[in-house]
């Protein structure tokens, strides 16, 4: 009987020694924002804990920068985020500063697909006419707008691009985008 007892707490005791061998798990943000996990305390490693109830001395320091604006306040910064996704090539940070309300689905990805084949030409030249933002050109359900009537997209609210052909001719290709204000941002969206 001793045996069987003494046998029973020795698995009792192999099957909870695992639990209390884990270490606790910490989930913080690294100074280059990425999440990481780890089983050390997270000032050990300069970052900031996610957890509001986890100790930290950098908890309460202030963040070293504001976090990144996503939309475009101006046209100059408008004007710069088409020239950055063009050189990476990249359509979907393109599409990133389109406005897409009133796109079903199928016309929406048509205009992905062109987007797409757009990125792959050389970018010529990216003209804002008058390089000025529209001053009413939001939609009337925007939070931010007054109580103004939107305006109708004029010349000077317009983004143009020009790019080389993909006809093979060489001859440079030339696309409009109105300039839109709508939320505190600016946006592009397809010219009629």
């Amino acid at each position: 009987m001793h045996r069987l007892a003494a046998l029973l707490c020795l698995i009792l005791l192999a099957c909870a020694a695992p639990a209390v061998a884990q270490t606790e798990i910490h989930r913080c943000i690294g100074a280059n924002g990425g999440a990481v996990f780890t089983d050390q305390p997270c000032a050990a490693l300069q970052a900031t804990p996610v957890s509001p109830n986890a100790p930290s001395a950098q908890a309460a320091a202030p963040l070293a920068a504001p976090p990144p604006i996503l939309c475009a306040a101006g046209p100059g910064e408008l004007r710069q985020s088409v020239i950055d996704a063009f050189a990476s090539r990249d359509a979907n940070r393109m599409a990133g500063l389109m406005l897409w309300d009133g796109y079903g689905r199928g016309a929406a990805i048509a205009d992905i697909r062109s987007l797409a084949e757009l990125m792959k030409q050389p970018l010529l030249d990216v003209d804002i006419p008058n390089g000025s933002a529209p001053a009413q050109a939001a939609s009337i359900d925007d939070p931010f707008a007054t109580d103004a009537p939107p305006a109708a997209p004029s010349a000077g609210n317009r983004l143009v691009l020009h790019t080389a052909g993909n006809d093979g001719s060489g001859s440079p290709r030339e696309l409009r985008f109105d300039i839109v204000r709508q939320a505190g941002c600016l946006w592009l969206r397809n010219a009629n």
